[in-house]
């Protein structure tokens, strides 16, 4: 039998996130429905649409949606995956082989650690660090654990759960040190375009000719369920992936499909984010004002992306203690830090409703004082 790690965030979470109230362990934006993002001719031609298998690689005008994202890029740059998990099951599964070693920027969603480890393949964790309010990236500390079995550098930018952003500096400094190695550079950019300020964040497509990202209409674009992923990468490691594509999901579904190239023109795509903006915007600060009323038990750094915020605490209590009791006593579900490898911290999504967002908060004022006999400053 196959020995795979328990991947512990998406197991709790499957377990128990539509049994709740108040879901904060969602990372990415309150989701669209088809008729607030598509137009009425848009919706027509998707139930005209034949249920076939289509474009098991994606639909040629989603391809080149998806290329214009990356500049360099072109349609054979890119194959279109069943979500963002399998896009990085794919390339993980393209580059690596039993015995070879990636080093993986963490915290991160902790799949590709927990796949690399059941293939055979052996992992080194490289941690982000904080250094007064930013999370930081020590690229002497990358440099020292590439080894001859070194295979690929794996980075989640933006990242998840801390809603750090990669500086120009440290972007430029992964790409040096991968193809001074001749190793392939992965970049989880799945939340890239949920950014709170300025502009989009930079890609790392194109920074070696190895680079390979991942992303989907997931998180920052608020359409999960369209389960609508993509690698892209160089015209060879599109080829090897579609070969193992071959014996996942052989393809996407096409009405997925069909939605997201909608989704993903220009004029719509800029329409999505302002609005996420917009909620991200309302419920930050929100959230702000209320962990300054509790000074004394919460730090943060703000994020600079992503619909999350990475809190740490100080009570006599394990974040998967404090998940599950909040849960059980207030029907709020947060995310435990622990199943990022980073107990004392609790990771609470902030796009949703803001009006639910801040009943959410209450009840969590609530736990504090029954459990703690905390009250807000």
């Amino acid at each position: 039998m196959m020995q795979i790690d328990l991947f512990d965030l998406e197991r709790t979470q499957s377990q128990w996130e539509n049994t709740v109230e108040f879901n904060l362990t969602e990372s990415g934006l309150h989701p669209y429905t088809l008729r607030e993002l598509l137009t009425d001719a848009q919706l027509l031609e998707l139930t005209d649409l034949p249920l076939g298998y289509g474009h098991t690689e994606g639909e040629p005008a989603l391809r080149s949606a998806i290329a214009a994202r990356y500049p360099g890029s072109t349609p054979d740059n890119v194959l279109v995956t069943t979500g963002s998990s399998e896009a990085n099951m794919l390339v993980l599964l393209s580059l690596l082989d039993g015995g070879d070693e990636a080093l993986i920027v963490t915290p991160n969603f902790m799949q590709l650690p927990g796949l690399a480890k059941a293939t055979g393949a052996g992992v080194t964790q490289i941690p982000l660090r904080l250094n007064d309010s930013t999370w930081m990236l020590d690229l002497d500390e990358v440099r020292r654990a590439i080894g001859p079995a070194t295979r690929m550098i794996s980075v989640c930018n933006p990242n998840n759960p801390t809603g750090g952003v990669l500086s120009h500096e440290e972007r430029q400094g992964l790409a040096s040190i991968a193809a001074e190695h001749g190793i392939a550079l992965h970049a989880d950019e799945i939340y890239r375009g949920a950014e709170l300020s300025g502009g989009e964040t930079e890609t790392l497509f194109g920074a070696t000719p190895d680079t390979v990202v991942t992303g989907g209409t997931a998180k920052a674009m608020a359409l999960a369920g369209l389960r609508i992923g993509w690698i892209v990468g160089s015209p060879e490691l599109v080829s090897l992936a579609m070969q193992r594509q071959d014996y996942t999901t052989i393809g996407s579904n096409v009405l997925g499909q069909r939605a997201a190239t909608f989704a993903l023109q220009p004029d719509a795509r800029s329409r999505i984010f302002a609005r996420n903006r917009a909620l991200l915007s309302q419920n930050i600060e929100q959230l702000a004002d209320w962990i300054e009323n509790h000074h004394d038990i919460f730090t943060w750094v703000p994020p600079k992306a992503g619909a999350m915020a990475f809190l740490r605490y100080g009570l006599p209590i394990s974040s998967d203690d404090f998940s599950r009791r909040l849960r059980e006593s207030q029907s709020v579900f947060v995310v435990a830090g622990s199943w990022f490898g980073l107990d004392g911290h609790l990771r609470l999504g902030i796009g949703g409703d803001p009006h639910h967002f801040a009943e959410a908060l209450r009840r969590m004022d609530v736990f504090l004082e029954t459990e703690f006999g905390l009250t807000a400053a």
